[in-house]
């Protein structure tokens, strides 16, 4: 007994200690703004009060120990972001904390219930939105029940399809501006309600063109929009008409699931799905633009640090692209994110989860270094996941952003309503890590990394991008160009490492595995495992001495490895690879050579090189194809190694354990083993998983 009542004694003491060393603060929904904030008892009530609190310690001159905020149980509601500056920001001696009280769960609000639903006409209901007809209010998603609903629109399932080009088709350039076109019958119909206010949504290319209307001539059957999409209307590099739909249309609102808002009379329609009844329902709609604003000066050096926001649920924002913007820059690349670090050092976001929400989830802008994203899932997002941009060559050296690290993160269902957005980003940033993450189920590319196309000047060096695991992307096909990893410019020190990529698709063409598009340079490809992609499992658009070694390409449905552009220099060296396949081409478009001058040294200061691309120690297997009939890029395997291509590499099979079942281990007799590549361990792909932190505050 006296030893049992030492060791309460002890404890007792932990906790005074542990008290002694941080300061605590407290905020709770059902808290008040005029409470002291220091004790579970007088919790604040909003987030912004508790800010200003650790704002009033450096003010006092209290900032001397670590800070935490809990946020205990509840929903906190938000009409606008919160704003973080360097006034807010700790050091690494001191740093601040936001964070849910242990083993409660804290949401972040942006949205607002709309209620008072009353019967229209059979299943569809009614509600009031007065702030609409206001013209204070609009958006452009709703949820009910925690489940994104369909905009009125037409058709319902399917496309609609561009009849004619007046602005100019398959005969002008693809990047053409385009206000108009011609549809087809009575795809468009100028007696629609609210014409003005009706949206039309193009997916041709890599892109979706949102594009209110402005006008139609019936008799021509000619749409004309509110300002232009980037591209020609044409279904990809083709002759046929841009898939299109239209959204926003009372005359459209015929589906369960479906709603339209008219801002004219405020009111907003809901046709319900069996069993809902929406007087029993939660309906959100997003108010708030983004959550948190993490706003430093770098150019002043002056950044917002050393801050930490972990164990929070965010849910709901609203955006709308703003008039003259069709979101036609690639990777929707224009749409906000929910939270943004900008000029931002050593801050976190970690175990948050951020979902149904009309932008993407985050983006670190620049003079933005050494922040981390850590086991966050981000899901059904109107665009992506996360974007990372800052200063490019032409900048103040302070503005560049690098050395962030993305880890562990689960991102999926993303692209709901800008489907061209990239699940991770990476445009003008450096030296990143972006490790063990899990992408699946968007629209688009999972990864992309660069902003500079062509062989320019390019701040996008030094990405690590390893132990990924993409899958499921692309859809049924509805957009073209992307790939699960894709990669853009002069990238020198940027490796891909032990990336499993599987589940491509693509409309006309793009379904790729890893592609390189324009100017790709100096990057190290290895041990990644690519498979069941609708076009090539590793492709090249034009690229530059980039090493693609020891990887494992398989079961590409129309093509294995493609090129698409011959250049005077060496584009990659591809080696000890295995490429395995039972449908499609395996070297596909442009794998020619030609004669070109490059200069060796002073002493030899110019040769005659031929080969414009290096091929040894590969294992090719096709099981239902017999090696003297397979064809490389249209030779004959002798033709082939004739040109000083594979001539040590083998056709033979490699022996895994199960192909069939995507087991790609090999057996030890393999003859893979024998060439020289080394076994891939995919055991720590993906999300690494981790028990949640309890340790509990202490008053």
């Amino acid at each position: 007994m006296k030893t049992f009542t030492l060791f309460l004694l002890y404890i007792a003491v932990s906790i005074s200690a542990l008290a002694q060393d941080s300061y605590n603060f407290y905020v709770s929904p059902t808290g008040n703004d005029a409470a002291s904030g220091t004790s579970q008892e007088m919790p604040f009530e909003s987030i912004e009060k508790a800010r200003l609190a650790v704002q009033a310690l450096k003010k006092e001159g209290k900032f001397n120990k670590p800070v935490t905020v809990y946020l205990r149980e509840g929903t906190y509601y938000l009409e606008k972001p919160l704003i973080f500056t360097q006034d807010d920001s700790g050091t690494e001696e001191i740093p601040i904390t936001y964070t849910a009280y242990p083993n409660e769960k804290v949401t972040i609000h942006g949205g607002k219930a709309i209620t008072g639903w009353k019967k229209y006409k059979k299943d569809i209901w009614i509600a009031q939105v007065p702030e609409a007809k206001q013209g204070t209010w609009s958006f452009r998603q709703l949820y009910v029940n925690g489940t994104l609903k369909q905009r009125a629109r037409i058709p319902n399932q399917g496309f609609l399809r561009v009849k004619g080009f007046p602005d100019g088709g398959p005969e002008v350039h693809y990047h053409t501006d385009c206000q108009r076109f011609e549809y087809a019958n009575q795809d468009i119909n100028p007696a629609w309600t609210n014409l003005t206010d009706v949206e039309v949504i193009v997916y041709h290319f890599w892109t979706d063109s949102h594009l209110p209307i402005q006008s139609i001539n019936s008799k021509n059957r000619i749409v004309t929009f509110k300002h232009k999409a980037g591209k020609v209307f044409t279904n990809d590099f083709t002759k046929e008409g841009a898939r299109y739909i239209v959204e926003n249309v009372w005359e459209g609102l015929d589906t369960p699931g479906e709603w339209y808002l008219n801002k004219k009379t405020g009111l907003l329609y809901y046709y319900a799905q069996p069993g809902e009844n929406l007087t029993k329902a939660e309906v959100i709609a997003p108010v708030s633009p983004a959550f948190i604003h993490l706003e430093g000066k770098p150019l002043e050096n002056k950044p917002v640090a050393y801050l930490t926001f972990s164990n929070l649920n965010f849910q709901y924002t609203n955006f709308e692209l703003p008039p003259g913007n069709s979101n036609d820059q690639q990777g929707s690349a224009s749409v906000p994110a929910a939270i943004t670090m900008s000029g931002a050092q050593h801050c976190t976001f970690d175990n948050c989860r951020i979902q149904n929400i009309g932008t993407f989830a985050f983006e670190i802008n620049p003079g933005s270094r050494y922040n981390r994203i850590s086991s966050c899932e981000m899901s059904y997002l109107a665009a992506g996941g996360i974007r990372i941009n800052g200063g490019n060559t032409a900048d103040h050296p302070l503005l560049r952003t690098g050395y962030n690290q993305i880890t562990d993160n689960l991102l999926h269902h993303y692209g709901e309503v800008f489907p061209s957005a990239v699940g991770l980003l990476l445009m003008h940033t450096h030296h990143n890590e972006i490790l063990h993450n899990e992408i699946h189920h968007g629209w688009y590319t999972g990864i992309s990394a660069g902003w500079v196309w062509g062989y320019k000047h390019s701040i996008s060096t030094h990405n690590l991008i390893a132990y990924n695991h993409i899958h499921h992307i692309g859809g049924d096909g509805l957009l073209s160009d992307m790939g699960g990893i894709y990669t853009l410019g002069v990238s020198p020190g940027t490796v891909l490492r032990n990336n499993l990529i599987h589940d491509v698709n693509a409309n006309h063409y793009g379904g790729w595995g890893i592609y390189n598009d324009e100017g790709t340079t100096h990057l190290l490809i290895e041990n990644n495992i690519v498979y069941n992609t609708k076009f090539a499992p590793y492709n090249i658009h034009f690229c530059k001495e980039v090493t693609v070694r020891n990887n494992i390409f398989a079961f590409g449905k129309l093509e294995q490895i493609s090129r698409h552009r011959m250049e005077p220099h060496t584009s990659v060296y591809f080696e000890n690879n295995i490429v395995y396949w039972k449908e499609g081409e395996l070297f596909s478009q442009n794998w020619k050579d030609k004669p070109y001058t490059f200069h060796v040294s002073a002493i030899n200061p110019d040769q005659e090189l031929n080969s414009t691309f290096e091929a040894n120690y590969n294992l090719y297997y096709n099981p239902s194809l017999p090696a003297d009939s397979m064809k490389y890029n249209g030779l004959t395997f002798a033709e082939w190694q004739a040109r000083g291509k594979d001539t040590h590499s083998k056709y033979a099979d490699p022996l895994f354990v199960d192909a069939n079942n995507y087991d790609f281990h090999l057996k030890p007799e393999s003859p893979a083993l024998q060439l020289g590549f080394q076994p891939i361990d995919m055991s720590r792909v993906g999300v690494r998983r981790k028990e949640a932190e309890v340790n509990k505050p202490k008053d």
